[in-house]
């Protein structure tokens, strides 16, 4: 029954983990700039990759192998961070500005939603 429980517990983390990772190539793909793309690929990093190495850790239960997975875990955290703030920090030092939605493109775009919704064309 233990062992049940356990497994079910992993198997969880494991694909809550996996689906995390997802979403952030999902993101690093869509979305517009460095910033934002910086944003989803530390977050799945954090997210995806934690939750897949401690349904590993749940999996493994209490061995050797348990003590290599922390290692990687408290190795990836302090990398992601630390990557993470360097790639922001040099997109600053060479002034590269943050997207911006064009707002007259935007109404634009509205505009002609509504001219095509009142006139049925």
């Amino acid at each position: 029954m233990f062992e049940v429980m356990t497994k079910s517990l992993a198997v969880l983390f494991l694909s809550v983990g996996v689906f995390f990772l997802w979403v952030g190539v999902v993101g690093i793909i869509r979305l517009p700039d460095v910033y934002s793309r910086l944003h989803a690929a530390t977050k799945c990093d954090i997210l995806g990759a934690g939750l897949t190495l401690m349904g590993l850790i749940i999996y493994e239960g209490f061995s050797f192998n348990v003590l290599k997975l922390i290692a990687v875990a408290l190795l990836l955290l302090s990398s992601s961070l630390v990557t993470g703030h360097a790639v922001a920090r040099a997109a600053m030092r060479t002034d590269l500005i943050p997207w911006q939605e064009n707002r007259e493109d935007r109404l634009r775009v509205e505009k002609e939603k509504l001219f095509r919704e009142i006139f049925k064309v």
